[in-house]
């Protein structure tokens, strides 16, 4: 990917013997309001959605810029985009050798010095009146991230049946599988801190649609504050955007997403250290993701423990056999808990992990041993019996093993 930032203003001949464009990453000018415009072949509409934006702004309290980014357009697009940048002091531009919108804000939000960073499409679908509601939250440090919303009670939309119907479907499904409680992921109208951004970005790795939601489901889970303005929006009837390719590639992000928050691998509770929020959130969202992924190992382990014991039970006694199955699942219990529960990779702690779920396992051992030495004490039990008896005691003595795990076997050090 390459990226050219123009200046403002038409930059000067370069010097004998310089590199061409090398004089064209001047430092941009610090201002509190930086607005993007990421575009693809928008020769029809850039030119007055810019212009009607600089008027805008020009009306707000705070000083600002506004930044096209050009997605390998193949119209005259960045021409026009040139031209806007020499006519307006105000106005830059970066060109991008690929097409993406979350490429396109990732590279202008990491670079952009402005305190309050902006995304809104180029057809202004939003109505511009929800802007100052948008950033002043921002402005003041009350918030970390705002965003529109056209699913909000006192919105106001006009947009055909089926886009409605993807749009709530679609956040039905966050809600559901990645537990998100910001009502609207894909309206183009949001805004980020400067110094969230510089934490968020780099833990966001898709460029295209699904950016908006990986980034304000992993803000959230951070314990960022989310601010939502109940927007006034029509639907754009020329966009181009295909609603089932979107749709699929949003639903495998969600299925990425929800395998990282699973394995506990993003570092949701250090992103809200850092930037003075309270972590009680991040630390409550991964507890949740734990205990879910430590059921399923549990129950996935139960199952084998039982195969185990029935398969054993004929050649051995029945504690030979309890022991034997239970110390082969408890080795494999660890290890899964280890790599999905815990989201702990590589060699190291490997054995001391293993010794500690020993450990455990004996516990549980002397758990299940006094329970059926119990059993036999009282009646003549057969195998099914037996198998009950055990399992539920294997059952009894999970909370303790999980919260063992949580606390003392994979706590960071």
């Amino acid at each position: 990917m390459s990226a050219v930032l123009e200046p403002a203003e038409p930059a000067g001949a370069p010097a004998p013997g310089a590199t061409p464009g090398a004089g064209l990453r001047e430092p941009l000018t610090a201002t509190v309001l930086d607005v993007v415009i990421p575009v693809y072949d928008e020769e029809a509409q850039l030119a007055a959605s810019v212009e009607r934006v600089l008027e805008h702004l020009r009306e707000l309290p705070w000083s600002s810029r506004v930044t096209i980014a050009d997605n390998a357009s193949t119209d005259q697009t960045a021409m026009i985009a040139r031209r806007l940048s020499h006519q307006h002091p105000e106005v830059s531009v970066v060109h991008l050798a690929e097409k993406g919108r979350g490429r396109a804000l990732k590279r202008v939000w990491s670079e952009s010095p402005s305190d309050v960073l902006v995304y809104m499409d180029v057809d202004l679908s939003t109505d511009l009146r929800a802007l100052l509601p948008l950033v002043a939250p921002l402005v003041s440090g009350h918030s970390d991230l705002a965003i529109g919303s056209r699913l909000a009670r006192t919105s106001r939309v006009e947009r055909g049946a089926k886009r409605e119907l993807v749009s709530r479907s679609y956040n039905l499904i966050l809600r559901q599988t990645l537990r998100a409680r910001f009502s609207d992921a894909q309206c183009g109208f949001k805004a980020i801190r400067r110094d969230a951004a510089r934490e968020l970005l780099p833990l966001v790795r898709d460029d295209a649609w699904f950016f908006d939601t990986e980034l304000l489901v992993v803000a959230e889970r951070s314990g960022l504050r989310i601010h939502e303005v109940p927007v006034d929006w029509v639907d754009d009837p020329d966009s181009s955007v295909d609603l089932v390719r979107t749709a699929l590639a949003d639903l495998r992000g969600v299925a990425r997403l929800g395998t990282a928050l699973l394995r506990g691998t993003l570092p949701l509770r250090e992103i809200g250290e850092r930037l003075g929020r309270t972590s009680a959130e991040a630390g409550r969202g991964r507890l949740g993701l734990q205990l879910g992924m430590f059921v399923v190992v549990g129950l996935a382990s139960t199952l084998a423990y039982a195969v185990l014991y029935v398969l054993l039970r004929g050649p051995m006694s029945p504690w030979w056999a309890n022991a034997t199955a239970l110390l082969l699942t408890a080795v494999g219990n660890t290890a899964a808990n280890r790599r999905f529960t815990f989201g702990v990779r590589g060699p190291h702690d490997r054995v001391r992990h293993q010794l500690q779920g020993l450990l455990l396992f004996a516990v549980g051992l002397a758990a299940t041993t006094g329970a059926l030495s119990l059993l036999h004490a009282v009646a003549s039990p057969g195998p099914t019996a037996e198998v009950l008896v055990l399992t539920a005691t294997n059952l009894a003595v999970t909370v303790l093993r999980f919260v063992a795990l949580r606390l003392w076997v994979f706590v960071r050090r």
